[in-house]
């Protein structure tokens, strides 16, 4: 059900994540580790920042598997960036389609998921109703991330007419998110869990939660790294160095890309994790 890689920190090199490490984005795209299902073929995305140009994302999907695709090998050795995300897919709601491809952008935010509704099809006129006209006309696929999305920026607009958003908000749009799709759901008399790894950008901050409406029956695997820079070892082994004074880089990651020790941490359940625009990290429970 999806893998992802989101990284926010000192300018790198696209390829250095998504495509050199052993157990890369691309080894995931055919061979997933931490997941039942091992094989993510569907398509992927590349989203990326570069604010010397625009404050919006550059966006680079496409529908043929990550690991037969020219295209993302090659230019993911161009694209350097402080602030990137890729993503593989398994397709569940939505045909295999570029607008199916995450990650997915509003403006000037990205967000790409791991997870979903089940039974989306059953609240998805409920999502439809609480959506503003500008959110709804955005949706241009069928997948339940990009109705997610939707809806999680209909709450945003809503706060951000009265003030720009801090970490602190954009935390209490996710809950109000969940929380509003699960009385949809109670309504259509939907019980199985929904889960929601997310990982949401706007090129200089990110915010990530690990959740599900019942963990214990399903969850989904998130990791997060602080370092202060990354390297690629011999057989493609990642290597980080840390300096706990110059830690300025923050890597978020369905599956550890590296079995180093030290600088992995699992997200706890139904967590958020805020990253400030100096990589400072706040991990908080999540109602």
């Amino acid at each position: 059900m999806c893998r992802f890689i989101a990284y926010l920190g000192k300018p790198v090199m696209a390829d250095e994540l998504l495509i050199k490490p052993k157990n890369s984005l691309l080894s995931q795209s055919y061979h997933a580790l931490e997941s039942e299902m091992t094989v993510n073929g569907d398509g992927f995305g590349l989203g990326w920042y570069d604010k010397s140009i625009r404050e919006e994302p550059g966006l680079f999907r496409s529908i043929r598997p990550a690991w037969n695709d020219e295209n993302l090998i090659y230019n993911a050795a161009m694209i350097k960036s402080s602030c990137i995300f890729g993503h593989i897919r398994a397709a569940t709601n939505g045909s295999v389609s570029i607008p199916n491809c995450h990650p997915f952008h509003y403006d000037r935010y990205l967000m790409m998921q791991n997870g979903g509704i089940k039974d989306f099809v059953k609240i998805k006129r409920a999502i439809t109703n609480r959506l503003h006209d500008e959110t709804f006309a955005w949706i241009n696929g069928q997948t339940d991330t990009q109705y997610i999305f939707a809806l999680f920026m209909t709450i945003v607009l809503e706060y951000e007419k009265q003030r720009p958003l801090p970490l602190a908000d954009i935390k209490i749009c996710f809950s109000r998110t969940f929380a509003e799709i699960e009385k949809m759901k109670e309504a259509a008399g939907l019980t199985s869990p929904s889960l929601y790894n997310m990982v949401l950008s706007d090129g200089r901050r990110m915010v990530a939660t690990r959740y599900s409406t019942n963990p214990k029956e399903d969850t989904r695997s998130l990791h997060i790294a602080r370092i202060s820079e990354f390297y690629i070892g011999p057989k493609g082994h990642l290597r980080f160095k840390n300096d706990q004074e110059a830690d300025n880089s923050v890597l978020i990651a369905s599956e550890v890309l590296s079995k180093e020790t030290g600088f992995w941490q699992e997200v706890p359940e139904n967590s958020c994790v805020m990253v400030d625009a100096d990589c400072n990290v706040t991990i908080e429970p999540m109602a």
